[in-house]
C-alpha cells in the first residue's frame, strides 16, 4: 500500500487547526450497511464473510473521537471538539497512540481537498454536529504527533504566514 502525504496546500481547506489530545477514540461500525449487503442474494461467500465479521472494517465504518484542545493555531475552537474520521483509502486505525497532536479539521459539508490518486470514495460526514478530520481522498490525514517533523514544518509555515 502506498501512502500519499498530504500537501501543505491541503491545510488551506481546514476551518480549524489545533494542538490537542485525542480522547474517547473508537470505531463506529456501519451495521445498517452490513445488514443491507447481507440481504443481497447475489453476495459472494467471501463478501458475505466480510460483512458478517463485526471486527473487520468496511468502507462505511469511521472513527469518532474528542479532541481536548491545548492550543488553537487557526480559527476558533471550544475546549473540547467532537470529530469524525472517514478514511476510505487506508481504513482507520483501531487505536491511536496517546499524546498531543497537530490536527486540522473542517466543518461537515465543507469542500474536500483535491483527490491525490486516480480515484477515491468520499462519504458524507456521518454527524452534522461533529467536525471532520481533514484528509484529501487518497492521502494521509492531517493528524501529526507533536514533535514529528511534519508537525514542526506545518507549524513553522503557519506561523510564518501569520507574520
Amino acid at each position: 500500500m502506498i501512502r500519499v502525504a498530504p500537501t501543505f496546500e491541503d491545510v488551506s481547506y481546514a476551518d480549524i487547526v489545533v494542538i490537542g489530545r485525542v480522547e474517547n477514540y473508537r470505531i463506529v461500525r456501519d451495521q445498517a450497511w452490513r445488514d443491507q449487503m447481507l440481504s443481497s442474494p447475489g453476495l459472494s461467500a467471501e463478501e458475505r464473510e466480510r460483512y458478517q465479521d463485526p471486527e473487520r472494517q468496511i468502507l462505511s465504518d469511521y472513527a469518532r473521537f474528542d479532541v481536548q484542545v491545548d492550543e488553537v493555531v487557526v480559527g476558533q475552537a471550544a475546549e473540547t471538539l467532537a470529530v469524525t474520521w472517514h478514511n476510505s483509502t487506508f481504513g482507520v486505525p483501531d487505536q491511536l497512540p496517546q499524546g498531543r497532536y497537530l490536527i486540522a479539521l473542517r466543518r461537515p459539508g465543507a469542500p474536500d481537498p483535491p483527490l491525490r490518486g486516480p480515484s477515491g470514495t468520499v462519504f458524507p460526514a456521518p454527524d452534522p454536529d461533529a467536525l471532520v478530520l481533514l484528509q484529501a481522498p487518497c492521502s494521509s490525514p492531517f493528524l501529526y504527533q507533536i514533535g514529528s517533523d511534519e508537525a514542526r514544518t506545518i507549524l513553522e509555515i503557519l506561523e510564518a504566514e501569520e507574520k
